[in-house]
């Protein structure tokens, strides 16, 4: 097959949507299939030359998913498998860009296109232009369209504007002009109106936990919605179960905590260092990531001995941060799609203390489940953690849940729903 994936960002770009979508890339190509990535152009790695690299060689230092960095994946030159739209920058680091979807991004399309192998299907996982772009083309060739859902639009844009409400507003416009004639038209100005819209002329809907997808069905996205997870490299998983030893093995010492991801107000994490300092739980934490909180992070942390920032680190490294962890912990609520923390901690071997009942429900063992969303009950949970870490009786992933979450047994799912969107045509 020909897949052809449309992002709103370019591969090479720092955050969790382009890591996955590598990833599949290239196990959908170790599978026999080509893949055609179209996204904005970047300009950081315009601004950089033809590589896209700094100095020697190496991609320039910055913030991943989950406050990491790029992952070990540095930019390609000329790669073919990238079809690069024109792009303007919308960060001031120029880290990221957006395309117009209109008629001159359509022809612009159209004519790369006429000169590679004939698309057999497009995979929209994109929220914003990238999946009006990807519609647009589909609809355009008559290719059936898969989408992949990675966004809460409303929660995503109510933690950053407290004017979310007129910005979906103004977004469900955009997605009406954007992709008028496509598919039903679909009214309404709220997040969930907007996810309707963009999933029009879609022949499947997939989504990346089970608890995203019953949403997506209970307002009306979708029906029925495909599960299929985010993954983690077969083999860098193997790499670092090869090389590192289970803290849990270890000599007897503090109990040790990891806490990772971006320092904003919905990941929660200046309620998890105020648990930990009013628990005065003795035990070791380490907070990996960076962000606008970190200042308020690090004043809270004087109350405690034993938090550690780590600041940003490769995901190989962190992985072995998780794997030589006591326990992972989980504070966001409500906001997660998947929450790829405590599945790469379960595949690890790493317990987690979860505070989002969702993926608790999903992850099936191996937790502590916080019983709300107080700094007091997220207190209580830490010291039961660390009490069971000292006494030996902590919780043990699900190894069927760490099984499903490799890279290949999730491109063999998705191969399935392509393969079934394919045979209805």
């Amino acid at each position: 097959m020909h897949i052809v994936f449309f992002g709103d960002q370019h591969l090479e770009s720092l955050g969790g949507a382009q890591v996955s979508m590598r990833l599949q890339r290239r196990y959908l190509e170790r599978a026999g299939h080509t893949v055609t990535v179209v996204a904005p152009a970047m300009p950081l790695r315009q601004a950089q030359g033809p590589k896209g690299q700094g100095p020697k060689g190496q991609r320039p230092k910055g913030q991943g998913p989950k406050g990491q960095g790029s992952k070990g994946q540095g930019p390609k030159a000329a790669d073919a498998g990238y079809l690069d739209l024109p792009s303007v920058p919308i960060t001031v680091d120029r880290e990221y860009s957006m395309s117009w979807p209109g008629r001159r991004t359509d022809r612009f399309l159209d004519r790369a296109f006429a000169h590679r192998p004939p698309v057999d299907l497009v995979h929209v996982q994109a929220d914003f232009w990238g999946a009006f772009i990807g519609h647009r083309f589909a609809h355009r060739h008559g290719i059936p369209v898969v989408h992949t859902m990675h966004n809460r639009v409303d929660v995503g844009m109510a933690a950053v504007t407290p004017l979310h409400k007129p910005v979906l507003a103004v977004l469900n416009l955009w997605r009406r002009a954007a992709m008028r004639g496509i598919g039903s038209p679909v009214g309404g100005s709220d997040g969930w109106a907007f996810l309707r819209g963009i999933a029009q002329g879609s022949s499947a809907v997939t989504a990346p936990s089970g608890h995203f997808a019953r949403r997506l069905e209970q307002h009306g996205v979708f029906d029925p919605v495909d599960v299929v997870w985010n993954g983690i490299d077969d083999e860098l998983l193997a790499q670092t179960l090869a090389t590192e030893t289970p803290a849990r093995a270890h000599a007897p010492r503090r109990p040790r905590f990891v806490w990772l991801g971006r320092m904003s107000p919905e990941k929660r994490l200046l309620p998890f260092l105020q648990a930990v300092v009013e628990s005065r739980v003795d035990a070791e934490i380490e907070v990996i990531g960076g962000g606008g909180q970190l200042r308020a992070a690090e004043k809270i942390a004087r109350g405690h001995d034993g938090i550690r920032f780590a600041g940003r680190l490769p995901y190989a490294e962190t992985l072995a941060r998780i794997a030589a962890a006591d326990a992972v912990v989980q504070t966001s609520i409500g906001f997660e799609t998947q929450g790829m923390t405590p599945f790469e901690a379960a595949t690890l071997g790493t317990p987690t203390v979860v505070s989002d009942p969702d993926i608790a429900g999903e992850l099936r063992g191996g937790l502590w489940e916080v019983p709300d969303a107080s700094v007091t009950a997220l207190t209580e949970t830490l010291q039961r953690a660390a009490s069971d870490i000292v006494a030996g009786r902590a919780p043990t992933p699900d190894p069927d849940v760490a099984a499903a979450f490799r890279q290949s047994s999730r491109t063999a799912a998705m191969i399935e729903v392509y393969e079934r969107v394919l045979a209805q045509r």
